[in-house]
């Protein structure tokens, strides 16, 4: 096979095309701007869960538990998906005192 086959690309209606390391490097300079305001956490997050990603980095508590939240949503029907996550996140969540949706009670509001 060619190298141009062997090289993975993610393609949008637009036509253009991007490997996946320009598309994480893209989402990692977004992300570090020393000057991201709450806004564009949120609209970057929102792109991000679009595309079933999550940023490594987040900058507060609220952003935390929304991201919690929608990967909750986007589990959708498939249960075991939320507990095997909350697992594997558990160590993370007690370090940085991030509570789960849940333990939160917002999944009672």
């Amino acid at each position: 096979s060619s190298p141009a086959a062997d090289e993975s690309f993610r393609c949008y209606s637009h036509g253009s095309h991007e490997t996946d390391e320009e598309f994480d490097a893209f989402r990692v300079t977004y992300f570090n701007k020393p000057d991201i305001d709450a806004w564009e956490l949120c609209k970057g997050v929102n792109t991000l869960v679009g595309y079933d990603l999550v940023p490594e980095q987040l900058y507060d508590f609220a952003s935390a538990v929304g991201i919690l939240e929608a990967v909750k949503d986007k589990a959708g029907p498939y249960r075991e998906i939320c507990p095997y996550v909350i697992q594997e996140l558990r160590p993370t969540l007690n370090e940085l005192g991030i509570s789960t949706p849940e333990e939160l009670g917002l999944d009672k509001v």
